[in-house]
């Protein structure tokens, strides 16, 4: 049976191109294609496809949140994000958020292909970039340290560690596609969640708890 493939991507020549690739590649069948966040939920719902395509920065609503309404409403639909940057921040966030795999969309044809039959047979296909980042997040004995704010949501706490990292908001909201705005609300979440009033009495806080966990 044909892998049913959605593609989510805000540019059409990068769907009709990936959807023109896969066309060409036996055992793949292109089901839908979504221009926007919401749309990719959307369109999952309606057409419950085995794997999507999710570029990770996408109006409405950024493939890491669809892909996490997705993962919810849909556990058994698989999520492989393309980017066109291998930014570490993103990927984690994909990760956490229910994507199986993350991929640059300067990938070959093969290595897509390999990737979509991968992530539908429940293996995980990450990039170097993003293996490097987990494995610092180790702790000993191969289990992960907890982190120290359990508090947070699993957003807040990427916020907090670009934070920590010495990002100013618009760096923050670069890193994680979204707006300075958002994660200036975030922000004042955190700042409450943590008992402090700034991010200077944030930044203390978390590394006295031992932040960044490295």
């Amino acid at each position: 049976m044909s892998i049913r493939v959605l593609i989510a991507d805000d540019h059409a020549v990068v769907r009709d191109g990936l959807a023109l690739v896969l066309g060409h590649l036996e055992g793949f069948e292109v089901v839908g294609e979504a221009a926007t966040g919401h749309d990719a939920v959307k369109q999952a719902v309606l057409l419950k496809p085995d794997v999507i395509l999710m570029d990770v920065q996408m109006p409405e609503l950024d493939g890491v949140e669809a892909t996490r309404k997705v993962t919810e409403l849909l556990p058994g639909v698989a999520v492989l994000m393309l980017s066109m940057y291998s930014d570490e921040a993103a990927a984690v966030g994909a990760m956490a958020a229910g994507a199986r795999g993350y991929l640059l969309k300067g990938a070959s044809h093969a290595d897509v292909a390999a990737a979509l039959r991968a992530v539908v047979a429940g293996q995980a296909i990450f990039g170097q970039e993003v293996a490097d980042v987990l494995l610092a997040q180790i702790g000993t004995g191969g289990v992960q340290r907890p982190y120290p704010f359990p508090r947070l949501s699993e957003r807040e706490r990427q916020v907090l560690d670009l934070l920590v990292a010495g990002n100013r908001t618009n760096q923050i909201a670069s890193a994680l596609f979204v707006s300075s705005k958002t994660v200036s609300n975030q922000l004042t979440s955190i700042y409450h969640k943590l008992g402090v009033v700034d991010r200077t009495e944030a930044i203390l806080l978390a590394r006295d708890k031992g932040l960044p966990l490295r």
